[in-house]
């Protein structure tokens, strides 16, 4: 046997699995898909049409919580979806609780964990990872070795440069009070983040702002400013010409 699909599973018309590849219990795979060799898609993923799966790539990962673990709560997640016409690069991980919208890329070795959201024809680029408990909104762009971290939210449109780390943990391991106030970063619509850019727990970046390469934003960046810095500050309006609503797009 050179591939297994459980019997429960329900494949589409034209769909192609390839070579060691697993496919769980009460899959539903959609029409038109292309799934690569030694894929593992877990049991109840919901995968739409027209959407490619690429080499070595796992789907609907069960969560695992450590005994040490300060944001994985253990508790049971559903079934991993993904949107039509999305494409799953080769080695990338998508946990059990991730919802992908329509026409997703998800880079080589990126990982997304359980509890996130991905809004429509947004791009996860390489070895980007996405804690659990985060929303993702529609069209933006996480480009490689970002780091985004666990209760996040960012808005359309965002930018996120590569290199750039986020944090929730003011306390930075220490001391039993660090479990009430988790928070992750807050990305308005339009946001754009430099690379190498470093944002501190709970910090939020305003509608169109930017934060500037190599900056370590402490404080919330206001919208339509740029701020720039260790600490960032404000240093002068973003240009009338960069401004979302200035670009055209139909959204």
């Amino acid at each position: 046997m050179d591939r297994y699909v459980d019997g429960t599973a329900e494949l589409g018309e034209g769909t192609t699995i390839g070579y060691f590849s697993v496919v769980g219990r009460e899959v539903r795979i959609g029409s038109g898909c292309v799934i690569g060799n030694n894929v593992v898609i877990h049991d109840g993923t919901v995968i739409g049409n027209s959407v490619r799966i690429d080499d070595n790539t796992v789907v609907g990962k069960l969560p695992m919580k450590a005994a040490m673990s300060a944001t994985t709560d253990g508790a049971s997640v559903p079934p991993a979806i993904i949107g039509d016409e999305s494409l799953i690069g080769a080695c990338a991980v998508v946990y059990a609780g991730c919802e992908l919208g329509r026409h997703v890329l998800v880079a080589d070795l990126a990982s997304i964990r359980e509890n996130v959201t991905v809004g429509d024809f947004t791009i996860v680029g390489r070895g980007v990872t996405i804690e659990n408990h985060c929303s993702i909104g529609r069209r933006c762009k996480l480009e490689s070795e970002s780091y985004i971290t666990a209760y996040s939210e960012l808005g359309d449109r965002v930018f996120v440069a590569p290199g750039v780390a986020t944090s929730n943990d003011n306390f930075i391991g220490r001391t039993e009070e660090r479990f009430k106030h988790f928070k992750g970063v807050t990305i308005g619509k339009g946001g754009r983040i430099g690379v190498g850019a470093v944002i501190l727990p709970g910090k939020s970046v305003g509608d169109d702002a930017v934060v500037a390469a190599g900056s370590v934003l402490t404080s919330d960046a206001p919208a339509r400013k740029i701020v720039m810095g260790s600490p960032a500050k404000p240093i002068r309006d973003v240009p009338e010409d960069q401004l979302l609503e200035n670009q055209g797009w139909d959204d």
